[in-house]
């Protein structure tokens, strides 16, 4: 008996190295290997990397440079120190596929203008909805992107909308020096969210805008988790979130055909008389999950931005002092409290500001590309079936690309960034659609902010959290005054 345990406890603890060696190499002779056999006599070759662990590939060690340290760019920065810097790309496994990692200005220029190769998808592209303009290509995509575009992005639309947001804006203001002190997160998420509700479904401050703000907090949360559908995990909590929004949504689609003698000439109203080549209109779903997933780019990326932009002026007062005096300006040759899209084309250092907030805050901090057929790019191989992971932060805060770059200097666009290293709305035929949109909201917050209060940052120092969005732990949390 003791032989036999000890037997038993001797195979145990030999097995234990070869089987952690499995685990580590499991990856690798199943997704590398077989590409190396079937390539063996071709001087083409993988990227470098490691796959990382079965099923869960490198999550362990992103979490850790993202959640643990707080240093995500050494995420990239020890792939670089281990493998050497090469074209820029390193094979992964990460949000559940194999992957390369681009994150060089070449290679994701190349990535950007290859759309017919490596199409736009997302790990949780269900979350975003499967016939959504994220998702679908081709004619579908030409289709539903010129109505966006033209409804929020063309000089006609952003008149509308700059005389639409400001109304809020300014109320908002008000009440926030009313408080005396916010969390500047909480707010411009609100007030973001409002306009948005407004502009995009014409929904009026309330419960429900309420309600629909808290779903797309959860959804936005699982929208770069790993995809486990397990009770508990943010992925499955935001699968809950848009089965509810979708919900909600359908009851205001079904009013809007029910009541057609209301006209609100919302973006849903647009979507919903959309045709294609042959007269068809969009499909129910097809409405809904475009206002989803556009409610998403539009409300994350606008919100967080004048957050950051509260922020970095509270921590740069130099820039606050330039800022204000141009906004002081225009306001002074105003009849009205409201300013115009081309008062906005006017204010040349508030663009700037406005470009250097979107470059720090790093909204969008990588994207997504499938591999629809195998490519070469400067003698490495990128596999079909594979992801290609555009880590666009890194150009962002690479010293490589921008001077001083964790500084927010926004004098540093009085000459255009050097090619492919500004990439905050992405690049080729997918760049957002409603960049403009965000520039211009930015910009007018920006105007009626600095001309009309005052802020003091409560913790300057506040560490940061950088999933699944940077912020500061505190939310940033000032003190809030009129002039």
């Amino acid at each position: 008996m003791d032989i036999s345990f000890g037997v038993w406890v001797a195979l145990v603890l030999g097995g234990l190295p070869l089987l952690g060696l499995l685990l580590w190499w499991w990856n690798e002779l199943w997704y590398v290997l077989p590409l190396k056999l079937r390539r063996s006599a071709t001087n083409a070759k993988l990227p470098p990397g490691h796959m990382g662990l079965p099923f869960i590939g490198e999550v362990l060690t992103f979490l850790w440079y993202f959640k643990v340290l707080r240093r995500p760019d050494d995420f990239i920065n020890a792939k670089r120190a281990k493998y050497g810097d090469g074209v820029g790309m390193y094979r992964t496994y990460l949000f559940g596929s194999p992957s390369i990692i681009a994150c060089f200005p070449a290679v994701n220029k190349f990535v950007f203008q290859s759309d017919d190769t490596f199409i736009l998808n997302w790990p949780s592209v269900d979350l975003m909805g499967r016939t959504s303009l994220v998702a679908v290509h081709g004619k579908s995509h030409a289709r539903i992107r010129n109505y966006v575009t033209n409804v929020i992005n063309q000089p006609d639309a952003l008149r509308r909308i700059a005389q639409m947001v400001q109304p809020r804006i300014i109320a908002a203001l008000e009440s926030w020096a009313h408080k005396g002190r916010i969390k500047a997160h909480d707010e411009t998420k609100k007030v973001t969210f409002e306009n948005i509700g407004q502009l995009f479904v014409s929904l009026e401050p309330g419960p429900l805008l309420d309600t629909i703000d808290n779903l797309f907090d959860g959804l936005v949360k699982g929208i770069r988790a790993q995809p486990f559908n397990i009770p508990g995990s943010a992925f499955h909590h935001a699968r809950q979130c848009r089965k509810k929004l979708e919900d909600i949504f359908m009851v205001e689609l079904e009013k809007k055909k029910t009541q057609k003698e209301v006209v609100t000439n919302d973006l849903m109203d647009g979507l919903m008389q959309i045709t294609d080549d042959e007269g068809n209109k969009l499909c129910d779903q097809e409405v809904l999950d475009n206002i989803v997933s556009l409610v998403v780019a539009g409300y994350a990326s606008t919100s967080l931005a004048s957050m950051w932009a509260i922020y970095y002026l509270a921590k740069y007062p130099n820039v606050l002092i330039t800022l204000r005096e141009e906004n002081m300006a225009i306001s002074q040759n105003k009849k009205g409290e409201f300013i115009t899209s081309e008062d906005v084309s006017k204010m040349k250092y508030t663009n700037k500001v406005v470009e250097e907030t979107i470059r720090m805050a790093n909204i969008s901090a990588f994207n997504f590309r499938s591999v629809v057929k195998e490519v070469e790019y400067k003698g490495y191989i990128i596999p079909k079936g594979w992801t290609v992971i555009l880590w666009l932060r890194y150009s962002h805060t690479n010293p490589e690309n921008f001077d001083d770059p964790m500084c927010f200097n926004p004098n540093r666009w009085n000459e255009p960034a050097r090619p492919g290293t500004y990439q905050v709305f992405g690049g080729g035929p997918r760049i957002c659609a409603g960049n403009m949109l965000v520039r211009i909201q930015l910009a007018i917050l920006l105007h009626h902010l600095c001309t009309g209060y005052k802020w003091e940052l409560l913790n300057p120092d506040a560490e940061m959290v950088y999933l699944p969005h940077p912020t500061p732990v505190d939310r940033v949390d000032i003190t809030f005054n009129k002039l």
